[in-house]
């Protein structure tokens, strides 16, 4: 019997493929357990949706820093040590924290913590991909997206500890839990990995040159982004999927709970359903799109996505088959559009430059998406439909990019050639 593509890719990882891809459920576990909860167990600590809007803004914002320092950091000290030490920062010390915050000020501290997620950002990718076969990049994004899935269906164990023991208790638990596995999975990704031959070019070429210095460098990088047409379409769909994602996560529960009266313990299911639906569609649809032109699936995942915000902020109280509906739609649309972002902006990237190139694409990012999440808090406030029809509205402007980034583009790569290091 013929193995299915994407197992088969699987069991063919080797060397830095595989020690980021086989680690990932460890971080996704406990990430898929805490995360849908993560907004209300702001609220029953008294944080206010407008609050929780100011959270996000001010996470953004510390984030804009870090990305602009993630390029130099990850080219001075390398991928693998930079993966390390970041992983660390980013995710078990705001666990920490949030298993015993008590007001706004624990979790504006944590969030603050959790923006350094930007410098592993950079680097994992990096390490993940550089060494990499090109052909492989979409099966390695599709199961890093996998991994987060799979570990999804631990999610209905969360809302049987908030039966058991109510939402405060029960996120108390599952931040420690998570502390201990985002801890154990930073260790075990950097033994199983190695410094890339480009990290060792950049580490020996930014080796006298202090961090300031690099950034002044960044003048240089910018002028080829500004000049390369394609990679400012992806940039701006990067954009609009970062803020939709940003506000399906923070205020998603909060509608459903408070419009639409679902029972606090059914998040968890609907998350399971979202994860499954996913995963269908990495087995069954994504491996029939290889072929296809980017432009036409990413139309069809913008449209979808839309449908679903549509019916969402029409779904009456107690509809819980059109809330599923919703569910559906929405996870088949992001199955289809994630991985294929993803494989463009990595094939978009010079890789002699790669760092500080994408170093610059999520400090674009972020300017462009920091301000909403107080927006969106704002807007929620005012009326819980309000930032799903902004939703709505950006994602018809991300559908208007890709028609145009198709038309600019002949395919979805950009070769450069890869400069071999000095022996």
């Amino acid at each position: 019997m013929k193995r299915h593509p994407l197992i088969s890719s699987l069991l063919n990882f080797k060397g830095n493929a595989r020690g980021c891809v086989y680690p990932e459920p460890m971080n996704a576990i406990p990430v898929n357990l805490y995360t849908p909860y993560a907004s209300l167990f702001m609220v029953a600590l008294g944080v206010s949706d407008s609050q929780i809007g100011l959270i996000v803004s001010i996470s953004w914002s510390v984030q804009l820093v870090l990305a602009l320092l993630s390029g130099v950091i990850t080219d001075k000290f390398g991928r693998r040590r930079t993966t390390l030490v970041s992983d660390l920062i980013c995710w078990t010390v705001p666990a920490l924290i949030s298993a015993i915050a008590q007001n706004f000020w624990f979790f504006l501290c944590a969030a603050i913590f959790t923006s350094f997620f930007r410098v592993p950002q950079n680097s994992w990718t990096c390490l993940m991909v550089e060494d990499s076969d090109p052909d492989q990049l979409v099966d390695i994004f599709s199961w890093i997206y996998i991994a987060g899935l799979l570990s999804a269906f631990f999610a209905p164990l969360a809302g049987l500890m908030m039966k058991s023991f109510s939402l405060i208790p029960t996120m108390r638990i599952l931040y420690v839990f998570a502390a201990v596995c985002f801890t154990v999975k930073a260790f075990i990704t950097y033994k199983m990995t190695s410094e890339t031959k480009q990290g060792l070019i950049r580490m020996q070429a930014t080796r006298w040159t202090s961090i300031f210095t690099s950034l002044a460098e960044y003048k240089g990088v910018l002028v080829e982004v500004l000049h390369t047409p394609r990679t400012l379409f992806i940039a701006g769909i990067m954009c609009i999927m970062n803020i939709c994602m940003l506000i399906n996560g923070t205020f998603w529960s909060i509608i459903v709970t408070e419009k639409i009266k679902a029972p606090l313990e059914s998040i968890a299911y609907f998350s399971f359903t979202k994860s499954a639906v996913m995963l269908l569609f990495f087995f069954l649809v994504i491996p029939q799109l290889r072929a296809v032109h980017f432009r036409l699936p990413l139309t069809l995942g913008f449209a979808s996505f839309i449908i679903s915000q549509l019916i969402l902020i029409r779904t009456p109280v107690g509809n819980y088959m059109l809330l599923l509906l919703t569910v559906v739609l929405e996870a088949g649309s992001i199955a289809i559009i994630s991985p294929l972002v993803d494989q463009l902006t990595v094939l978009m990237i010079d890789p002699n430059e790669r760092a500080r190139i994408q170093s610059i694409l999520y400090v674009g990012i972020i300017l462009v998406t920091s301000p909403f999440g107080w927006i969106a808090g704002i807007l929620s406030a005012a009326n819980k439909d309000f930032p799903f029809v902004l939703n709505i509205i950006l994602f018809i402007l991300g559908g208007l990019l890709v028609l145009l980034a198709g038309r600019v583009s002949t395919s979805a790569a950009k070769d450069y050639p890869i400069t071999e290091p000095e022996i």
